[in-house]
């Protein structure tokens, strides 16, 4: 099943510095997903200034648990920038879905 998932940093002062100090670890687990299917679109939410301040993806997993094992795992949780999360079920229309068969970069 496919998911979005919408996530968003804490508004703290120090939510930029908890971002960037486990970036490295949020992407490098991001592109292990994108290998294995699950991960099919990712982009960062920008604020009018251009500073990150969230995440959407667009995700694929068997269930609602194993994408909450994922959470559990994900560097932006562990690390306490993603404060706000909404998960949606969703379908990824016929136009994108050679983002799921690895036509994603």
């Amino acid at each position: 099943m496919q998911y979005l998932v919408i996530a968003y940093d804490g508004k703290d002062s120090g939510a930029l510095d908890r971002r960037m100090r486990v970036r490295e670890a949020h992407l490098g687990l991001g592109d292990e997903m994108v290998a294995a299917g699950r991960h099919l679109f990712g982009t960062a939410i920008l604020d009018d200034e251009g500073r990150m301040i969230g995440s959407m993806l667009v995700v694929d997993f068997a269930s609602r648990e194993e994408l909450d094992g994922w959470l559990a795992t994900e560097p932006y949780v562990v690390g306490d920038v993603w404060r706000e999360i909404d998960v949606r079920p969703c379908r990824v229309g016929p136009s994108f879905q050679a983002l799921g068969a690895g036509g994603a970069a």
